[in-house]
């Protein structure tokens, strides 16, 4: 993902109302303090950077899921989960960043795109994967 040889695209979906319908969050990662496994927003952390789209929102049970198309322009663990927590809307099904377990059973996010040159063959290759039928019947 550094040399810019590989292309990925995730849908997600996140609770609330966005100010902007694209934006950028542009905030280091790194471990959070005492943790092996989960990560933060830091000053000290790994430059990381995400692409956010709102591509459409829904009401259900009384709050507003956003379906998302997230693009990342690195590659941190974790990196879409806390950069859409870090801006207080954590993914649905993310119980360890904050998000809302009781509508799905797992995180609602999906690589719904992967784009990259083989190495061998300098083919440019493309997949596609439909969102889950879980994440469709959230929205």
């Amino acid at each position: 993902m550094k040399a810019g040889g590989i292309f990925k695209c995730y849908a997600a979906i996140a609770p609330g109302r966005f100010r902007e319908d694209r934006f950028l969050i542009d905030a280091p990662i790194g471990r959070k303090e005492g943790s092996i496994i989960e990560r933060t927003v830091r000053p000290d952390g790994q430059p990381a950077r995400t692409e956010i789209r709102v591509v459409r929102s829904a009401e259900r049970e009384g709050r507003v899921l956003n379906l998302l198309s997230v693009v990342l322009h690195t590659g941190r663990t974790h990196q879409i989960r806390v950069h859409l927590a870090s801006a207080g809307h954590p993914l649905e099904g993310d119980s360890l960043y904050g998000g809302d377990c009781s509508l799905i059973g797992r995180q609602a996010l999906h690589c719904e795109e992967l784009a990259f040159t083989h190495p061998l063959t300098g083919e440019q290759l493309r997949f596609c994967s439909p969102l889950p039928e879980d994440m469709q019947q959230l929205l």
